[in-house]
């Protein structure tokens, strides 16, 4: 079976971090018995920011943008680099498929004439499906469409976003089956036009039962992996620090990522006076936030908006609970499989704290919960599991 992924997020040479779930599942389904290429959409235009930065920055974000190698491989797989031009992100993202089409066409024009796929899976409708859905050669290719619903199309895109919502549905239109992350983006996904739905869980690796925890002897660590935006709410996670300081004079809180609340979010451990036991790592190698996650004792991410939640289960498989929100797609169904992962209120910065407080106050507690995570993601959540239900889902596209 030959496959050709193709996605807005992946990993680069500027940026290893991004979508490295989309390359994973990639490898996954290649490890599954699929043979598969990836290409993805690269928008070669400064990100805002950049552009609010004044010229010299705008110019050297294009120089970086320009200079990605167009053909690369990464963990055996052969990924093209699709270059393609855009308006603004706000105004015009529901587009972007549009914008992408002519160039992602010509490129799978000239892959199919020595790698003739027979399916192309696209991560999320807009702008990838969408772009794939436009490429006039599809149908002569004879090569059905399966799309990725990642939450941002059924949270973001088709609620927010001017013409969003005609897009999306043009690419589930197209599809002939669209995969979810759980099962209340499948439902979403429905609501918003999928014919047919089928829910595959992304994944993570298992690492030795042997390897020694953070968690297991020294002090307590709280730690969170994500993007800091609002919407993952590391502000009520400091604030439940400043809560429990008295009883966990000793308790840390580890913050791995970066994004546009940095700033707010270190001024507001100066307010609670806690700055000095919260650690911001910034942007780290995947890897390397792994097992900066997998050192601590408690996961947690009160998110909302959350349809899947990779870094919940990479820091159970470690044997580290997690504590998600409630009434949240992926949360919930990660805590319904099995122990190991905690659901709160959303907004509910007393009960978070009562609930961190709880496992960290009783050693047993916290020893059946950390051996239950393991158990839970290494019975659901695996890429080996992942891999498996990707080629599944293929083989019902093609039939």
């Amino acid at each position: 079976m030959r496959v050709l992924v193709v996605a807005e997020f992946y990993p680069s040479q500027r940026d290893p971090v991004l979508g490295v779930w989309a390359h994973r599942q990639a490898l996954a389904a290649r490890d599954a018995g699929a043979q598969v290429k990836v290409m993805v959409l690269h928008r070669v235009v400064p990100s805002r920011a950049a552009l609010a930065a004044g010229p010299v920055a705008a110019l050297g974000a294009l120089g970086k943008l320009a200079r990605e190698p167009r053909t690369q491989v990464r963990d055996g797989l052969e990924v093209f680099y699709v270059p393609y031009v855009s308006p603004e992100r706000g105004r015009s993202y529901a587009a972007w498929g549009k914008w992408a089409a002519p160039s992602l066409g010509l490129a799978m024009a000239r892959l199919h004439r020595r790698f003739p796929f027979e399916l192309v899976h696209a991560h999320n409708a807009v702008p990838a499906g969408d772009a794939v859905r436009r490429v006039s050669a599809l149908r002569a290719l004879n090569a059905p469409l399966v799309v990725s619903v990642h939450g941002g199309d059924v949270l973001y895109t088709a609620e927010r976003i001017a013409g969003g919502e005609q897009a999306v549905r043009a690419a589930f239109a197209k599809a002939r089956l669209v995969l979810a992350n759980s099962e209340g983006i499948a439902e979403l996904a429905r609501a918003h036009g999928a014919h047919e739905t089928q829910v595959v869980h992304l994944g993570t690796d298992l690492p030795p039962l042997t390897r020694a925890q953070r968690g297991g002897g020294g002090a307590p660590a709280l730690v969170t992996v994500a993007h800091l935006v609002g919407r993952k709410r590391h502000a009520d996670v400091l604030r439940a620090l400043a809560v429990l300081t008295p009883r966990h004079p000793t308790l840390r809180y580890a913050v791995v990522g970066d994004g546009p609340e940095r700033g707010a979010l270190e001024a507001l451990a100066a307010r609670l006076e806690i700055a000095e036991r919260v650690d911001f790592h910034g942007q780290v190698p995947h890897e390397t936030a792994v097992e900066l996650a997998r050192d601590c004792t408690l996961f947690v991410m009160p998110s909302t908006e959350e349809a899947f939640g990779v870094a919940y289960v990479e820091a159970m498989a470690g044997r580290v609970p997690a504590i998600g929100c409630r009434g949240e797609p992926g949360p919930e169904e990660i805590a319904a499989a099995g122990d190991g992962m905690v659901l709160v209120p959303p907004g509910d910065i007393e009960r978070l704290t009562q609930r961190i407080d709880e496992l960290l106050s009783d050693p047993h507690r916290l020893h059946e919960a950390r051996q239950r995570a393991r158990a839970t993601v290494a019975a659901n959540f695996t890429w080996e599991r992942c891999g498996r239900q990707t080629v599944e889902a293929y083989e019902r596209a093609l039939r």
